[in-house]
């Protein structure tokens, strides 16, 4: 195998409605649409030093809905607050915990079905 410097890594997702996904991470998780095409069939968002892109189906992927086995893993110095200004606006799959492993953490579904967990680390002593 030849060797390579990976430099970054960045989801590529589906959407099966861009328009919803747009608004859902600019209007409630507060991203930034970096760049999109005019037919809202690509798009990527930023916020802070993370980035998602997210794609219409097309012939190279063209799934019939929207999944991916795992989720995508935020960390926040703010997670409490974080809280606070979603789980009223968004679907929860489990909500603010602190955990033993050292994380205090709660999880969202985006618009298209996507786990996203917003986690902070916390002193356990």
């Amino acid at each position: 195998m030849s060797k390579y410097t990976a430099t970054r890594l960045t989801p590529m997702l589906e959407s099966h409605d861009m328009s919803a996904t747009l608004t859902f991470y600019t209007e409630i998780l507060n991203f930034t649409c970096k760049v999109k095409f005019d037919d809202l069939s690509w798009l990527a968002l930023t916020k802070d030093d993370i980035e998602i892109m997210f794609c219409s189906p097309n012939e190279h992927r063209n799934l019939p809905k929207s999944i991916m086995s795992g989720s995508l893993y935020i960390y926040t110095d703010e997670v409490a607050t974080l809280w606070e200004s979603l789980k009223d606006v968004c679907q929860i799959c489990y909500p603010l915990e602190d955990f033993e492993h050292g994380m205090r953490e709660f999880a969202i579904y985006d618009n298209n079905g996507y786990l996203l967990q917003f986690g902070q680390e916390i002193n356990l002593n």
